[in-house]
């Protein structure tokens, strides 16, 4: 059972333009990889609002065509800067200070489409004993969320192997029981084919129906 937060978190989601998005899918999904890349990034966003102790989530967006359907699914979206990933988390971590300076801020990967919202809430009640906290993906290489509690320097260090540079930054590793979902980021078809056995998001599964793949049991 989750134990109640002083607190509660603004998350903030980067979505690349979808010409750029999932291009180590575009073999796998042809026509439907830019239909993809949103789906992903709508289901990932829907968890994270579903979980009680997010208070909003903040898109960064480099594109229009996906800044509308997670505008209209209850993100606030803003524009990206475009100057690299970690300027776009900061650009989202300032209006989150401006809407609520006393909530936690944290940085969650748009790639997450096996997202359940209770184990992202399993995240965060780890996340609120720490000044700053990370999630490794599952390969224990990259990131899929950084959190800072309130008052705390946000100071993400995402691309490459993000895992190393975050614990060299002094953030708390976070792998408790029962999270697969946050860690299960898709870049690949095999990342794919593993979030499928976790149960893919409603938006994915749709896509993913229309390249023939099982959609697993659902979310």
């Amino acid at each position: 059972m989750l134990k109640p937060m002083s607190f509660r978190w603004s998350l903030v989601i980067p979505v690349k333009t979808l010409v750029a998005a999932k291009t180590r899918l575009a073999a796998a999904t042809g026509p439907h990889r830019t239909a993809l890349a949103v789906a992903v990034a709508s289901d990932t966003l829907s968890a994270a609002l579903a979980c009680p102790a997010v208070a909003r989530v903040i898109v960064v967006h480099a594109d229009p065509a996906a800044a509308g359907p997670l505008a209209a699914l209850g993100a606030v979206v803003v524009p990206d800067p475009d100057r690299g990933l970690n300027t776009a988390l900061h650009a989202g971590a300032a209006h989150a200070v401006r809407l609520a300076p006393h909530d936690g801020i944290g940085a969650l990967q748009a790639d997450l489409p096996a997202l359940r919202a209770a184990e992202l809430g399993r995240v965060l009640e780890a996340a609120a004993d720490f000044d700053q906290s990370f999630v490794p993906d599952a390969l224990e290489v990259g990131t899929t969320f950084y959190g800072v509690r309130p008052g705390a320097p946000f100071e993400p260090r995402f691309g490459g192997e993000s895992r190393a540079k975050h614990l060299g930054g002094g953030a708390k590793e976070l792998t408790p029981d029962g999270i697969d979902s946050v860690r299960r980021d898709v870049d690949t078809p095999d990342d794919l084919r593993a979030a499928i056995r976790l149960g893919l998001g409603p938006h994915t599964a749709a896509v993913a129906a229309l390249l023939g793949l099982a959609t697993g049991p659902g979310r």
